[in-house]
């Protein structure tokens, strides 16, 4: 058994909590990105649903177990995907929902949870700064802080993609539909850790002879640092557009499941990421978010080491200023 914070059963009872449109998302081989990549590539689609990210599988389960409690309000703080799915599973539920965030957070992303009717607060500073006053909110407010990655139910909500990770790899065997059909590696985008550690939980579990790879951009590494040096290290600042996973301070308890199921953390340069956001443009008709790129530009940084294998990239999420995106990606 895997020595860490999470539970295979209550991730496989998450599966009943969670709203079935963020359940059983796509899995597919995209031929024509492994072509330019000179490996087999997946893709596990997370961002074809009412809030363009996997971060509702999580808040389906926190707003589902405060609900239960009779709880009527929660905060969060968020650089923008968790804001919009806690806003989206809480109004469902009745919850009065707050979001903390950072002035710098994509336009976009602020936009989407003022349409969801949650109540939006800006902060000077970054990502930690909003997890300092959103913590602030729920003592004065006396309510519910959800703290992404640190609260259960936000990495078995996202373990949740490790089950139909799972199921595939030990479906599909090689040779069943082609040479090389079953996937020997998973690329997970990391941040906070949340997803890192729900995916890697499961496989390690369920299906332990697949890779699990995560990937942090070189301008925001705390996680990726810690993880090599088994310790938390955290940053000054961070610099990238990846702002999902733009954190400086890891938390111990996550890093400690990190280390006990990852295989491996890299770092990647900007501009991998942002020719992996062109690939999945150019390839595969997807527009993402930097974060979604990570896995990508994983492969472009290092071919010889994903060279004739089968990868799959879990694309985490589509929330993205159009005219960012645009001169990223036209550059």
């Amino acid at each position: 058994m895997l020595a860490t914070r999470l539970d295979l059963d209550r991730i496989r009872a998450a599966r009943r909590v969670i709203d079935p449109l963020f359940l059983d998302t796509a899995l597919y081989q995209c031929d024509p990105l492994g072509h330019q990549l000179g490996c087999t590539v997946s893709i596990k689609l997370e961002t074809a649903n009412p809030v363009r990210s996997f971060k509702a599988r999580g808040t389906e389960l926190v707003a589902s177990l405060l609900t239960g409690q009779g709880r009527t309000a929660v905060v969060c703080a968020s650089a923008g995907n968790l804001g919009q799915a806690l806003g989206w599973s809480g109004r469902r539920r009745g919850l009065d929902v707050t979001v903390v965030a950072s002035r710098r957070a994509p336009a976009a992303k602020l936009d989407r949870i003022r349409a969801l009717g949650v109540e939006l607060e800006l902060v000077d500073g970054d990502f930690e700064q909003a997890r300092e006053r959103a913590a602030a909110v729920a003592r004065e407010r006396d309510i519910r802080l959800v703290e992404d990655s640190l609260d259960i139910e936000t990495c078995e909500g996202a373990a949740t993609i490790g089950l139909e990770l799972a199921d595939r790899a030990r479906s599909v065997r090689p040779g069943q539909f082609g040479a090389g059909s079953s996937f020997d590696a998973v690329l997970v985008a990391l941040g906070g850790g949340a997803m890192a550690t729900g995916v890697g939980y499961v496989l390690k579990t369920l299906a332990p002879e697949v890779e699990v790879i995560c990937v942090q951009p070189l301008g925001a590494p705390a996680m990726t640092r810690s993880w090599h040096q088994r310790r938390v290290v955290t940053t000054d600042s961070t610099e990238t557009i990846a702002d999902g996973v733009a954190g400086r301070y890891p938390i111990p308890a996550v890093l400690d499941d990190l280390l006990a199921v990852a295989d491996d953390a890299v770092l990647v340069r900007e501009g991998s990421i942002v020719e992996g956001m062109r690939l999945l443009l150019e390839h595969a008709g997807l527009v993402v978010e930097p974060s979604a790129a990570l896995g990508i530009a994983a492969v472009l940084e290092n071919p010889d080491r994903f060279a004739d294998r089968h990868v799959v990239t879990v694309i985490c999420g589509s929330n993205v200023d159009l005219s960012a995106y645009h001169h990223w990606v036209r550059r």
